[in-house]
């Protein structure tokens, strides 16, 4: 994640942050999926978005101390 993107994150609103969070978990859960079934070009992908969680997960926490 870049960090114009990191900023773009940090200026979301607590509701945008959680929308995009689970749109995020989502696409994780069909990476992981489909991986175990075909083998994605890609693995990485699924290392990147972990990754990218937490970022958002992090922003969650530090901003307005959500509990998920």
């Amino acid at each position: 994640m870049k960090k114009n993107q990191l900023q773009e994150l940090r200026n979301l609103s607590k509701e945008e942050l959680l929308a995009k969070l689970e749109e995020m978990k989502k696409h994780l859960f069909e990476l992981r999926l489909k991986h175990n079934v075909f083998k994605i070009k890609n693995p990485l992908e699924i290392r990147n978005l972990r990754r990218d969680i937490a970022r958002v997960l992090t922003i969650l926490k530090e901003k307005f101390e959500v509990k998920i």
